[in-house]
């Protein structure tokens, strides 16, 4: 007990002076040893801090430690503070929204990459100078794959870890989307818009961090090969496949068999496929398989990108003057006309590819907006079936995060999308999603070359 509290302390209080002594003493002691811890801190700089943490307090009076965590950066109290900082959601600030896109910037395929990027970029553009989405600006930031699946994990593994981007769209490939898409939904994250018809996009009942504005390979093949053996007259057993080899002319190819059963009434029979390499236009083994095959071929159902169906086209034209050369989208339109063009007006003349957009050269009122907006952000550059997709698609991104609202996150843009039913952007059919239907659109156009290199709208029914 401290002796100024004993009993026998208070009972004989020493005499006034001597109590004045020793006071006199312990005070001098403590602030002798005030000043020296006093002069210690300041010597080695840590005054300031050393006196807070005497008062338990931080700089803005708070213990606190920030650390990212799954789809949200949450900052964190130490322990004893019962307050926590509301999350912040990944790729999502008080003044902008961050996305990422994976696609071919170099390579054979680096035209679908850059046309695709374009076209959200312009949706994005336009929105950005009307105020943003709720005030937010949106960013694409764009990392280039190649269009090889070896290199898209690490391009997404960038994208979400090193960029932190909210999530993905406008994704090239199918290929690409085998690696791409499993690591999007493992980390429940957006995947939307991406510029390929495939079916492991399209899954029933649908991954719900999917979303897709366009038809399918199997709806764009099943339509052209209606319209060869309906409209043109072919039987079944003329029409050949000429795929890449890969998922992505896997796809294609499996759009044509399912549409050959359905006109065989169930028949299996045997269809002829010819294949060459990704990223290659090496097509020689293909139109030597072509030339060897009884009964001859009438027309082919192609499912390449654009510098190996020029390739192929070039080295059977003179063979086969007759012969009927579709595309399904994904082939590149623009780019296809400028290869064929380059070798001449009769390679071109009478090539069909189908779109999952209108034409370019419409007066729809979504075109003639997207040929605006594209002359305005930038000048010079032709429209292009492949940058009005990425137009579509950012325009559709764009309505699902306005739905949203202020507080964003993944979960409520997915509730967002599926309340857009029948959405009509003037593309001459409604959008539709729905948490059982997540392609947006299932309409497939018919467009077919002319001699002057310019499409030209067909029906396909």
């Amino acid at each position: 007990m401290p002796r100024s509290l004993d009993p026998q302390f208070l009972r004989d209080p020493p005499s006034a002076p001597r109590a004045l002594g020793r006071f006199a003493a312990v005070g001098g002691f403590i602030i002798a040893a005030s000043i020296g811890a006093a002069i210690a801190l300041v010597a080695t700089g840590k005054l300031p801090s050393e006196l807070n943490k005497m008062l338990g307090l931080s700089a803005d009076n708070k213990t606190i430690a920030s650390k990212p965590a799954g789809d949200t950066q949450t900052t964190r109290e130490q322990p004893g503070l019962a307050s926590e900082r509301a999350p912040t959601t990944r790729g999502v600030t008080d003044n902008e929204i961050r996305l990422g896109i994976s696609a071919p910037f170099t390579g054979s395929a680096k035209e679908l990459g850059n046309q695709m990027k374009l076209g959200i970029e312009t949706a994005f553009n336009l929105i950005n100078d009307s105020g943003g989405i709720h005030s937010r600006q949106l960013r694409l930031v764009a990392a280039d794959d190649g269009y090889e699946p070896t290199r898209t994990a690490e391009t997404m593994k960038e994208l979400y870890e090193n960029q932190q981007v909210f999530g993905f769209v406008g994704n090239v490939g199918t290929p690409t989307a085998v690696v791409g898409l499993p690591y999007a939904l493992e980390r429940r994250t957006l995947f939307f818009g991406a510029f390929t018809g495939a079916g492991l996009l399209r899954r029933d009942p649908p991954d719900r961090y999917v979303f897709n504005y366009r038809a399918s390979y199997a709806e764009e093949t099943d339509a052209v090969v209606r319209y060869l053996v309906k409209m043109r007259g072919l039987r079944p057993e003329q029409i050949a496949v000429f795929a890449q080899q890969d998922a992505y002319g896997d796809s294609g190819f499996a759009g044509v068999a399912k549409a050959m059963r359905a006109l065989r009434g169930g028949n299996e029979s045997a269809i002829l496929r010819l294949d060459y390499k990704r990223n290659t236009v090496d097509v020689d083994d293909a139109v030597a398989r072509l030339r060897a095959h009884k009964p001859p071929i009438k027309a082919v159902v192609m499912v390449p990108t654009y510098r190996a169906a020029a390739k192929f086209i070039e080295k059977t034209r003179d063979i086969y003057p007759a012969m009927i050369y579709t595309n399904v989208s994904f082939v590149g339109s623009t780019a296809l006309a400028d290869e064929l063009m380059l070798l001449g007006p009769r390679y071109a003349n009478g090539v069909i590819v189908t779109q999952v957009v209108p034409a370019v050269d419409s007066y729809a009122s979504a075109i003639l907006k997207y040929k605006t907006a594209l002359a305005k952000y930038f000048p010079g550059v032709p429209p292009d079936y492949v940058s009005l997709e990425g137009y579509v698609a950012g325009s559709l991104l764009l309505e699902g995060l306005k739905r949203a609202g202020q507080q964003l996150d993944a979960e409520k843009l997915v509730g967002a999308l599926e309340t857009v039913r029948d959405f009509d952007m003037g593309l001459g059919a409604p959008i539709s999603f729905g948490p059982t239907e997540h392609q947006g659109s299932h309409k497939v156009w018919g467009t077919q070359l002319n001699e002057n290199g310019r499409y030209q709208a067909i029906d396909l029914e």
